[in-house]
């Protein structure tokens, strides 16, 4: 019998249905609750057409509602697509576009967005409208498909499911050097892999308090949820709000008495940056785990100088791999603020290979391409055969045809100590804020804009809340008059806040190598000690 990601709730429903499963502001589902609740989307979801296979878009910010939509589309043998709220429509509308849904769940606090996506033609028939709130919005130009009110008429037995565990479970674009999103295709199993890994490594049982920080199109928020439910564990979903504001986010690790703390790096730096942890802090905290960037050492230390009775654990591993690849234990507090810290040894299932060009493994302290192995590896990206078969190759050791390795991007070196060290990025693609960010993106996104000749886009390391900082060269066509607010606000249109430029600079001419290329390394240096200078 195929496992179902959606099953663990279930069956948590069965064993402990009055035990809390989703807390957050002031809102409470019981597992019982949350099994009749997501019972009644599927079938409403059912009824509005939905099928095995089927896209359903969720268009609306991090809530109970929106974790209890995942596993209603699941429950009704569809494919979920979370996006970015934050996105500007016509990117928003490219992704919808792309991933063809059959239905999109949205509610009041996404109206003007919706809005904004039917001015700009993407949403339309057969797309469905499906309503989770009470507050449906009279002057919406779109008739929904179904209400909230609607759900509620719904039956909350459970409907029998079509789904194996080979079938995808949910779609995450990411940026694309194109200038067009990449849909990585996630399956049932994929996931399952990973979560029988880290429930039994981590320890994870009904008496978990576990962190919803990362927003639901981010991977580690698939870790949150479903690790969660895995366990029989309660998750409290972190308000967006708090994302600014240390001391409240602070508060909230206190109040809400977490158990288990998952984060981007960046989320890490900026409580050390403000000095918001008291030493011994968090009693209730057993572990606190990072993942998609570097943690810079220094805020490590911190970090565990302060809480010594917590395990730290740093996971790596890009979205085609599924959540996570590899682990790393920080065994004590490194004395050395310079020291790297490793990404580890593989997760059960997985298998980090350090290559040369050849494809050969390169011998230790050499330097190579990180490439990754194992039942975590994504199908592939949703109807891109072409970038599939590019960065998805046959195995050069394999014998089975269907045995295949990914190409990361990744520069990689495995230690004296036979761990694998992560060395940077091979590409233009950088993480910042956690988020995996293609400079050519953003490029594709200045290009268009008419006062602009020319421009580059950089990146530099920070020490700072983004890790990276993202730099934009460009220069004016003649006689235009532009500044970088100017270029910021329309470059705000295309793409979404943590893809805009950090820092600016124009110039008369963008300064070229031999072949007459743009020389990016010395707009790279440039930026740094503009930096350098406290410019």
């Amino acid at each position: 019998m195929s496992r179902l990601l959606q099953q663990s709730a279930t069956e948590q429903a069965e064993r402990r249905p009055e035990a809390p499963a989703l807390v957050m502001s002031g809102e409470q589902l019981t597992y019982a609750q949350l099994e009749a609740y997501t019972n009644r989307i599927a079938r409403a979801l059912r009824a509005a057409g939905c099928q095995r296979g089927d896209r359903v878009v969720l268009l609306m910010p991090k809530s109970i509602a929106a974790i209890a939509a995942i596993l209603g589309v699941l429950k009704a043998d569809g494919i979920y697509v979370p996006v970015d709220t934050s996105s500007p429509a016509p990117r928003l509308g490219r992704v919808i576009a792309l991933s063809e849904p059959r239905c999109i769940l949205a509610t009041s606090a996404a109206v003007p967005l919706l809005q904004d996506l039917l001015r700009t033609d993407r949403v339309r028939a057969p797309i469905g409208i499906g309503w989770l709130d009470d507050r449906v919005a009279a002057d919406l130009d779109v008739t929904p498909r179904f209400s909230a009110a609607d759900i509620n008429r719904q039956s909350p037995e459970p409907l029998a499911c079509a789904n194996t565990s080979g079938d995808a479970a949910y779609i995450l674009f990411t940026s694309g050097s194109t200038g067009l999103p990449k849909g990585v295709v996630i399956t049932h199993a994929n996931v399952i892999c990973f979560m029988d890994w880290a429930t039994k490594y981590f320890g994870l049982g009904p008496l978990d308090r576990l962190s919803g920080h990362p927003p639901l199109h981010f991977d580690l928020s698939v870790f949150d949820i479903f690790g969660t439910f895995a366990a029989g564990a309660q998750l409290h979903p972190v308000p967006p709000k708090l994302d600014l504001l240390p001391n409240k986010l602070a508060d909230f690790i206190r109040s809400a008495e977490l158990t288990q703390w998952f984060s981007v790096p960046s989320v890490l730096t900026y409580l050390a940056k403000f000095d918001v942890v008291r030493f011994n802090d968090f009693p209730s905290l057993r572990r606190l785990l990072w993942c998609g960037e570097v943690l810079p050492t220094p805020v490590l230390i911190y970090w565990m100088k302060r809480l010594p009775a917590v395990q730290f654990t740093n996971l790596y591993g890009p979205t085609e791999a599924t959540i996570a690849s590899s682990y790393y234990t920080v065994p004590r507090c490194p004395d050395d603020d310079k020291a790297s810290i490793p990404i580890g040894t593989a997760c059960d299932g997985e298998e980090l290979l350090v290559l040369d060009e050849g494809l050969r493994p390169t011998p230790p302290e050499v330097i190579g391409d990180l490439y990754l192995r194992g039942k975590g590896l994504s199908p592939g990206y949703w109807r891109d055969p072409e970038t599939t078969g590019r960065v998805f190759i046959p195995n050069p050791r394999g014998i089975d045809p269907s045995d295949r390795i990914y190409r990361t991007g990744d520069l990689a070196a495995l230690g004296p100590d036979k761990l694998v060290y992560f060395l940077g990025r091979a590409d233009s693609q950088i993480k910042s804020r956690g988020y995996r960010i293609e400079l050519g993106e953003i490029e594709a996104a200045l290009h268009p804009i008419p006062a602009l000749k020319e421009c580059a886009v950089v990146a530099i390391p920070t020490d700072g809340f983004e890790g990276t900082a993202i730099c934009c060269a460009y220069v004016p066509v003649a006689g235009a008059h532009i500044t970088a607010q100017t270029l910021r606000a329309e470059l705000a249109k295309a793409l979404p806040p943590y893809m805009l430029p950090s820092r600016w600079r124009s110039f008369d001419e963008l300064p070229k190598n031999a072949n007459g290329k743009i020389d990016r390394r010395q707009l790279k240096e440039d930026f740094e000690r503009d930096t350098s200078r406290g410019s």
